[in-house]
C-alpha cells in the first residue's frame, strides 16, 4: 500500500489572530505564503500560529510592510506568538513570510531589498 503524501498546500499552516493570546477570529494560511501587509488582515493580527511538517521550516516576520525593515526568523516546524505587539525590538510585525523550507538570512536580505519571493510562493 502506497503511503499517502501531504502536499504542500496542507503544510505549512499558519493561523492569524485578531486577538492576543489565540482569541477571537481567526483566518488561516496554507503554504508558502508572503502577506505583504498584516494590515489589511483584522487591522493587524494580533497573535499567530505556525504548524510545518517540515524540520527546516520557517517564519520570517518583518517590521515594516512588503517585506522591509528589520527582520526575526523564527527556525523549526512549530512556532506559537501570542503577542505580536512589540515583538520586534520593541516595533510590530507589519509583513511575514511563512515557509516549509529554510530560508538563509541572506535569502531574506535580498527579499527585503527586492520585495521578490522565491519561487514556489503566493504572495497576499
Amino acid at each position: 500500500m502506497e503511503q499517502a503524501k501531504v502536499s504542500q498546500l496542507a503544510f505549512p499552516r499558519l493561523t492569524l489572530f485578531s486577538d492576543e493570546f489565540f482569541n477571537g477570529q481567526f483566518v488561516i494560511g496554507r503554504g508558502n505564503l508572503g502577506i505583504r501587509d498584516l494590515d489589511n488582515i483584522f487591522d493587524g493580527p494580533e497573535s499567530l500560529r505556525f504548524l510545518a511538517d517540515n524540520p527546516r521550516a520557517c517564519l520570517v516576520l518583518f517590521t515594516r510592510p512588503n517585506f522591509k525593515g528589520n527582520f526575526r526568523i523564527y527556525l523549526g516546524p512549530a512556532r506559537n506568538l501570542p503577542v505580536l505587539e512589540d515583538l520586534l525590538r520593541g516595533e510590530d510585525v507589519e509583513s511575514l513570510i511563512s515557509s516549509n523550507q529554510r530560508l538563509s538570512v541572506a535569502q531574506v536580505r535580498l527579499i527585503r531589498l527586492t520585495g521578490i519571493l522565491p519561487a514556489g510562493f503566493r504572495v497576499v
